[in-house]
C-alpha cells in the first residue's frame, strides 16, 4: 500500500476527474478537488468523506490557478502530485463543426481549457514542488484517443488542442525527471461520460460505437482512474513520459 498523499485533481467536479479522486480517496490519499464547478465539485468532494475538499479554479486563468494552490497548501498541506483532468469540447447547437465553420473564439477557448490549463497548473505544481520538495512527485495528464486518429465525433479544435497536450505532457516530463516527478499522459478512447453523449444521438449510436471495440464496450470512467491510480502509485516510479492508452483496443499500436 502506497503511503498516504496529497493530489490535487484539476476537473475533478464530474466524470473522469470525479472517479479519480474517488478512487485515490479509497486508496488512502487526501484529494483537493478543483473545478469552476463548484457546487459538483463540492458533491464529489464530501462523497470521499473527511480529508478531502473543494476549490474553486478556472484553469485556463493564471491567477486562478495560483489562488487555487495557495489554498490548497494552506489548507491541507504539501502537494504531491497533480491530475489534469480538465476539459472542454465545444459543439455548437450539439453539432461538430467543420472546419470551414469553425469559430477563432471556440478554437481559443479550446485550447485555453485543454492545453493551457494543463500547462498553468503544471507549472505551478512545478514550482511549489520545486520549492517543497517530496518523494515520489507524481502528474498525470488526461489525453484523448481523439488526438491520436484525428476524432471521434470531435471537432478539430478539441482534436488538436488535446494532441498539444500530449506532445507537452512528453516535453514536461523530461524536464522534470531530474526532481524525480513522473509525467505521463492517459489518452482515454470513447469513455461513458456526459461528454461522449453529447456527441452520440441515440442509445443505438452507443452501441454501435461499443460493437467497434474489441473488447466490446464502451469504457467505464472507473477504467480510467485504475490507470491514474496506478500511475501516481510508487510501483509506476519508474515509467514517465509515456502515453497509456485506455480503449478497449479501440487503437493499438
Amino acid at each position: 500500500m502506497s503511503m498516504s498523499r496529497l493530489f490535487i485533481v484539476a476537473g475533478g467536479a464530474k466524470g473522469i476527474g470525479a472517479a479519480i479522486g474517488t478512487l485515490l480517496a479509497a486508496r488512502g490519499h487526501r484529494v483537493a478537488i478543483a473545478d469552476i464547478d463548484t457546487d459538483n465539485a463540492a458533491r464529489t468532494a464530501q462523497s470521499m468523506g473527511t480529508d478531502h475538499a473543494a476549490y474553486h479554479v478556472d484553469v485556463s486563468d493564471e491567477a486562478s490557478v495560483t489562488r487555487l494552490f495557495d489554498a490548497v497548501q494552506k489548507q491541507q498541506g504539501r502537494i504531491s502530485g497533480l491530475i489534469c483532468a480538465a476539459g472542454l469540447l465545444i459543439l455548437p447547437n450539439g453539432q461538430r463543426s467543420p472546419i470551414e465553420k469553425l469559430e477563432l473564439e471556440d478554437w481559443e477557448r479550446s485550447f485555453a481549457v485543454n492545453t493551457r490549463g494543463a500547462f498553468l497548473c503544471s507549472r505551478e505544481f512545478l514550482r511549489r514542488f520545486s520549492a517543497m520538495p517530496t518523494a515520489h512527485g507524481r502528474v498525470v495528464f488526461l489525453g484523448s484517443v481523439a488526438a491520436q486518429l484525428g476524432g471521434y465525433r470531435s471537432s478539430a479544435a478539441y482534436i488538436a488542442a488535446k494532441a498539444g497536450l500530449m506532445g507537452y505532457a512528453k516535453a514536461y516530463a523530461r524536464e522534470v525527471a531530474h526532481l524525480g516527478i513522473t509525467a505521463n499522459c492517459i489518452a482515454p478512447g470513447l469513455i461513458d461520460t456526459d461528454m461522449l453523449r453529447n456527441t452520440i444521438a441515440s442509445s443505438g449510436d452507443l452501441d454501435k460505437a461499443a460493437n467497434s471495440i474489441p473488447l466490446g464496450r464502451i469504457g467505464s470512467v472507473e477504467d480510467v482512474a485504475a490507470a491514474a491510480a496506478y500511475l501516481v502509485s510508487e510501483e509506476a516510479s519508474y515509467l514517465t513520459g509515456s502515453v497509456i492508452d485506455v480503449n478497449g483496443g479501440y487503437r493499438m499500436q
